[in-house]
Parts: C-alpha cells; sequence; structure tokens
C-alpha cells in the first residue's frame, strides 16, 4: 500500500529550528513516519510553497492535504492567504477523494474557507504542551479522555462552522480543533472522516518549542509570564506522534497500530 500527501507549506520555521531540524517538509515527513508502525506502508509528501504561489495541478490526485502552520495570521488581507482560502475550499470538489489536515493556521484558514472567522484571540498566548478536554466525538476519534498536544498561537477560529463538529477545547481556546465527516451515515468511522483539524502542533516536539520560545521571548513576541508557565509544562506528556499522527493515518485507511 502507498499514500500520497500534499503538504501545503504556509511558512519557514526559525533558523535554529531548521538547522536542527529541517524545513516544514522535513519535520512533518518525520511526523509522519514516526505514527506508522508498519514500515511497509509507502508514502510520499510533496510540498508546496504556497507562499510563492505554488499549487498541484489538478490532474494530481492525492489522498490527503495537509495545511501546515504559520507566524501570518488567518485573518490577514494578504494575497497568498486568500488565494490559500480560496484552493482549501475547492478541494472536495477538485480533489474528492482527498483528506484535509489542518494544523494551527492550517486549521484555521480551513475555519476560513467553510464558512467561519479567525480573529485575535485578546492577545492570550497558548504555548508548549497543553491538556485539551475532548468532546464525546473527540474522545472517539482520538481514543483518549484527554489529549496533549503543544501549542503556539494568540489566533483562534472562535465557533465551528457549520458542518463540522468540535473536538475539544482549553480555557484559552474553544475550538481546538475540528471534524467533518463525509456523510453522517458513515460518521462514526474514521475512514469516513473528510476533514480534521488540530489547534495545536502535532509535529513539534520539546527542543522545536524550546527553540521557539527562546527566540520568541528575545525578541519581547512572548512574555516573561508566558515563558514561566511553558516551562511549567514543557516536560508533560506530548500526543503528537503516539495519538494523533496515529489519527491521521487511520483516516487515510491504514492500521498505525
Amino acid at each position: 500500500m502507498s499514500k500520497s500527501l500534499g503538504l501545503l507549506i504556509c511558512d519557514t520555521p526559525i533558523p535554529s529550528v531548521v538547522l536542527s531540524h529541517g524545513d516544514y517538509h522535513s519535520i512533518f515527513s518525520t511526523l509522519l513516519a514516526s505514527s506508522l508502525s508498519d514500515k511497509s506502508i509507502q508514502f510520499t509528501v510533496d510540498p508546496y510553497d504556497v507562499k510563492k504561489q505554488e499549487y498541484p495541478s489538478e490532474d494530481k490526485q492525492y489522498d490527503a492535504f495537509m495545511i501546515t502552520g504559520s507566524a501570518a495570521s488567518a485573518y490577514e488581507n494578504l494575497e497568498w492567504i486568500n488565494r490559500l482560502i480560496t484552493f482549501v475550499a475547492s478541494i472536495p470538489d477538485k480533489y474528492p477523494k482527498a483528506k484535509i489536515f489542518g494544523i494551527c493556521f492550517g486549521h484555521q484558514v480551513v475555519g476560513r474557507a467553510f464558512g467561519g472567522e479567525c480573529v485575535p484571540n485578546g492577545g492570550r498566548w497558548e504555548v508548549g504542551v497543553t491538556e485539551v478536554d475532548l468532546t464525546d466525538v473527540g474522545r472517539e476519534i482520538f481514543g483518549v479522555q484527554k489529549l496533549n498536544i503543544h501549542q503556539m498561537h494568540r489566533d483562534h477560529v472562535p465557533a465551528v462552522p457549520a458542518g463540522f463538529t468540535l473536538l475539544g477545547s482549553t480555557p484559552v481556546a474553544h475550538n481546538q480543533g475540528m471534524v467533518q465527516y463525509a456523510s453522517e451515515e458513515g460518521r462514526h468511522g474514521l475512514t469516513d472522516i473528510r476533514i480534521l483539524t488540530v489547534q495545536g502542533h502535532p509535529e513539534f516536539t520539546k527542543p522545536i518549542v524550546n527553540a521557539i520560545v527562546e527566540a520568541r521571548s528575545k525578541s519581547g513576541v512572548i512574555g516573561e509570564s508566558t515563558v514561566e508557565d511553558y516551562r511549567k509544562r514543557e516536560d508533560w506528556r506530548n500526543d503528537g506522534v503516539s495519538v494523533i499522527g496515529k489519527v491521521f493515518w487511520k483516516i487515510l485507511g491504514v492500521d498505525s497500530g
């Protein structure tokens, strides 16, 4: 079995992260490989730099599109963001077999693409491993009672667009992820999921977040109190690979163990 994914890259990591972990193509490829127990499964990840207006042709079919995070805000009126939103909205029609996975900024882009909005969250940051209170649907999909995921955002999607179901919440951001099923009849099967998003970063690891926190603290983007709060949780369990990554594969019809 082989699977192909189109990675819609929305930014470049900070230099220290690129130096130690590579770009987002490398980081997301590592997430997918690490969460795949059956190493006989082959997969490809084709990168598209959407800030450079790179997109696949319509004759190039994928099993899924994954939309990365970004330091940009999904509500900005920028040409590349507007085109990305239009493209994501068109995926169900142009690529009817493709699933959509949205990560942080990607989650927010999905929200806008399908009728919702993204707005600033009153300057409130979520940084580092954070416990998400899951809904009944979230617990069913992820197979856990609580979900721990790295966060790095201060924008959010305040309401779940029509046709989507909420996956979980935190005290800082109500909408921590959304799911849309291809049909109501099959809504309890993972392979019937068409779109799944998370506000957090399953691809992030402790070293990556440490590097980002250090850089943003030095530049004054993140305040001292936010850094201190992050340090209290930096060694918490991270479910990015062991739970979320495996769910991505299960949605694609692969038993990830």
